[in-house]
């Protein structure tokens, strides 16, 4: 029993180790198991459900960027002012090139079938880039992290009014519904600006709490993230919206989430290297540019999305790409890596 017992525990470590290195750590986990649960019981967070899961995220996003914002400094943000080549090869990238991309390859498929799909991935197309993980495989591969930390939160605030007007354009140009952009714009700046603006205010305050307290304010954020996601595919389940889609549709539309990172990834690569940006704006012109936020994305759609019963859809490919990226992303910031930094584990 003793062999048996001392076995088992290098092979749980290397299971450990790998997966950590991929990128998948419990966070993703937790989202599949998310998934798992809106397919078994749809009718608990289904719109009009026994769980009072709209109310409980509503309140729960406000708060999630409430303490963004307390743990925003205003002086991190002015220290990074001075690199504008690379903050807009930055900006460009996940508000501009992003965008152009997929609606390109919307025109050239020229099908009108699985439109809920491709109104999912011009969303993520459309999202601002992530502010965690982005700062973590910058600082992983030795690029430029005061720069990351500022673009990373700039595109945050920049997304509340560029995500809905990006939307609102592909919409109108789809066969997919559209929205009112002044009524999401003024939804988005109360719940997401206005909470993020009374944290700042309050930085200075409590500002140093808030980052003792990261640890616990992430397991937060994840939560409500986890909820929305729930209730989402739970309506999606209800209503039966996946019949439509086969394995083979799921597949196709993961490798495409990996061709456009990596795209986007090569695209970034070769425009800061022709603008000649030194090897640290580089990295991060490389990994904040070509990241996009499950935050953001999961927030906003209860926002951009209201009442929409195939929601769940709507996320899947952000869902993909944000699980597909952070393992991409982790191996290159790995390869990246100058030799004098030890491996790092990856988290999302």
């Amino acid at each position: 029993m003793e062999k048996k017992g001392v076995g088992l525990v290098p092979v749980k470590e290397k299971i450990s180790t790998f997966r950590k290195r991929l990128g998948l750590d419990n966070f993703l986990l937790f989202l599949l198991v998310m998934i798992l649960l809106a397919y078994l019981w749809p009718h608990l967070g289904e719109e009009n459900g026994p769980l009072p899961l709209e109310e409980v995220t509503t309140y729960g996003v406000a708060l999630i960027f409430f303490f963004y914002g307390l743990r925003l400094s205003p002086a991190k943000l002015k220290a990074g002012l001075s690199d504008w080549r690379l903050h807009l090869v930055v900006q460009l990238s996940t508000f501009l090139l992003f965008p152009l991309l997929v609606w390109a390859a919307h025109l050239t498929a020229g099908r009108e079938d699985n439109q809920l799909l491709w109104l999912g991935a011009f969303y993520v197309a459309a999202l601002p880039s992530t502010v965690s993980s982005s700062v973590v495989m910058v600082s992983i591969a030795g690029g430029n992290i005061p720069s990351a930390i500022f673009n990373a939160s700039i595109s945050s605030l920049v997304g509340v009014f560029l995500t809905p007007l990006w939307m609102g354009l592909f919409t109108s140009t789809s066969s997919a519904a559209e929205m009112d952009l002044t009524s999401v714009i003024l939804k988005l700046m109360l719940q997401v600006m206005l909470p993020v603006a009374l944290g700042v205010a309050l930085h200075k305050r409590f500002g140093d709490f808030a980052e003792a307290q990261k640890s616990r304010l992430r397991l937060f954020d994840q939560t409500i993230i986890l909820l929305i996601v729930y209730s989402s595919f739970c309506d999606s389940f209800a209503r039966d919206m996946f019949a439509g889609f086969s394995a083979t549709d799921l597949l196709l539309l993961g490798a495409a989430m990996v061709g456009l990172f990596l795209l986007v990834t090569v695209l970034i690569y070769w425009l800061s290297k022709g603008l000649g940006f030194s090897r640290e704006n580089q990295i991060t012109a490389i990994f904040c540019g070509s990241k996009k936020s499950l935050v953001h994305g999961t927030v906003m759609s209860k926002v951009l999305f209201p009442g929409a019963n195939a929601v769940g859809i709507v996320l899947l490919p952000l869902m993909l790409y944000h699980a597909l990226q952070l393992i991409v992303a982790s191996i290159i910031a790995q390869r990246m890596a100058p030799p004098q930094t030890p491996p790092s584990v990856v988290k999302a």
